[in-house]
C-alpha cells in the first residue's frame, strides 16, 4: 500500500519577510549548527499539522475550512529570534508570531473544522512560530552565546495582513518541500495571484 501524503494547515507569509528571514537564516547558519534550515519558500505559520490523509479525508476538510473566509484579514507582528528546548542545545530555531486575538481565533475555528472530519485536538498550548532551523547537531553552547546572537534582532519587529490561509502538502524529497494545495481567502482578502 502506497504510503498517504502528508499535509498542514498554514498562514503563507510574504515574500519580502520571507527574503528578510532568509538573511536571518544565512547570518545565523555562521554561528549555529542545525541539520535543517527550511528553504526560503517553504517558511510560514503553521496553524494545524495534520500528518498523512487520505483523498476523502481531505476533500471533507477543505469544505470545512471554507468557513474560515468568513474571517477578516488581520495584522500580525513579527520578528525577533527565539528557541524550543535546552538552550546549550536547542532543537528548533525561531522567529516570532504575536499571538493576538485575531491569530487565536482563526486558530481555534481551523483546530473546530479539522476535529470534525475526525483529526485529534491539539492538546499542548499553540505556540505561534516562523521556523527558521531544526535538528541540532553541533556542540552545547555557552549560556551566553544564544543570549548575545538574540539580541541583534529583538527589536526588529515587521507586521503583515494575514488575508489567507492554505494547506500544504508535503513533498519531503523535493525543494521546495511544500505546496499549496488549496487556498482560502479571508473575506475582503485578495488574491495577487502569486503563491506566498
Amino acid at each position: 500500500m502506497k504510503n498517504l501524503p502528508h499535509y498542514f494547515i498554514a498562514i503563507p507569509i510574504p515574500l519580502t519577510l520571507k527574503d528578510m528571514f532568509y538573511d536571518w537564516q544565512n547570518e545565523l547558519r555562521q554561528k549555529l549548527s542545525y541539520k535543517q534550515w527550511p528553504t526560503k519558500h517553504d517558511l510560514h505559520i503553521t496553524l494545524k499539522f495534520l500528518g498523512s490523509v487520505n483523498e476523502t479525508t481531505l476533500q471533507a476538510l477543505q469544505t470545512q475550512l471554507t468557513k474560515l473566509e468568513d474571517f477578516h484579514p488581520f495584522k500580525l507582528n513579527v520578528g525577533e529570534v527565539g528557541t524550543f528546548g535546552n538552550p546549550k542545545s536547542p532543537r528548533v530555531l525561531w522567529a516570532g508570531v504575536e499571538n493576538n486575538e485575531f491569530l487565536t481565533l482563526l486558530q481555534e475555528k481551523v483546530e473546530e473544522c479539522s476535529s470534525k472530519e475526525g483529526f485529534n485536538k491539539e492538546q499542548r498550548n499553540y505556540h505561534p512560530h516562523i521556523t527558521l532551523a531544526k535538528k541540532w547537531k553541533g556542540s552545547t553552547l555557552d549560556n551566553s552565546e544564544l543570549t548575545d546572537m538574540k539580541k541583534k534582532y529583538i527589536d526588529t519587529i515587521h507586521t503583515f495582513t494575514v488575508d489567507k490561509v492554505v494547506i500544504y502538502q508535503i513533498h519531503p524529497t523535493q525543494v521546495p518541500k511544500y505546496e499549496i494545495v488549496s487556498r482560502y481567502l479571508l473575506k475582503g482578502g485578495f488574491e495577487d495571484g502569486t503563491i506566498n
